[in-house]
């Protein structure tokens, strides 16, 4: 029994050993293998060839554009504005300015302010 096992174990080692050997034999041995040809990267003439760039290149914008938007959304509403926005002068507002400046005489003052409707 023991003899017989040794048999098998030593056909099966041989039978591994020259596998690789059987498949290299089956091989291309072609000298044109690694000429210059029509390989992935030169069909048509290389036109197809700017794709990769570009799709590199929108790759990165949408990234670099999901990462602003990111940034924006976790940084919360934007911050009131730094400076006080005077609110826009009537015509009333003038015409005091104007009275006090000297500009103009009590009777222009109020019958200009009859006529603003004041």
């Amino acid at each position: 029994m023991r003899q017989g096992f040794t048999r098998f174990a030593a056909v099966g080692a041989a039978a591994l050993a020259l596998v690789p050997g059987a498949v290299w034999a089956q091989a291309s041995t072609d000298a044109e293998r690694w000429a210059y040809g029509p390989h992935m990267m030169w069909w048509g003439g290389g036109l197809a060839m700017i794709f990769g760039p570009l799709f590199m290149i929108l790759f990165l914008v949408v990234i670099v554009a999901a990462v602003a938007v990111a940034v924006r959304w976790a940084g919360g509403p934007a911050p009131a504005p730094w400076h006080h926005v005077a609110p826009p002068r009537t015509a009333l507002d003038i015409l005091k300015e104007r009275y006090a400046r000297g500009e103009i005489d009590k009777e222009e003052f109020d019958e200009r302010r009859r006529v603003l409707g004041e």
